[in-house]
C-alpha cells in the first residue's frame, strides 16, 4: 500500500498510521541523541548505522 493509498483508507487508524510512524521515528532519533547511541535505519534496502553525532548534525541542518 502506498502513502497515497493509506491517506485515503476507510479505516481511521490506518489513515493515521503514517503520522504515528513519523512521530515514533522522531522520538527514536531524539532518544538516541540524548543517550548518545546509534540507530539503525534501512535506506535503499540496506542497513545503515547512524551515530548520535550524525543525528545531531542532521537535526541542526533542519
Amino acid at each position: 500500500m502506498s502513502h497515497a493509498d493509506i491517506s485515503t483508507a476507510k479505516n481511521p487508524d490506518l489513515r493515521a498510521s503514517m503520522a504515528a510512524l513519523q512521530r515514533a521515528a522522531e522520538a527514536a532519533r531524539q532518544l538516541a541523541i540524548q543517550t548518545n547511541t546509534a540507530i539503525v535505519l534501512v535506506e535503499h534496502g540496506k542497513l545503515v548505522k547512524v551515530s548520535a553525532e550524525q543525528l545531531r548534525r542532521q537535526t541542526r541542518q533542519r
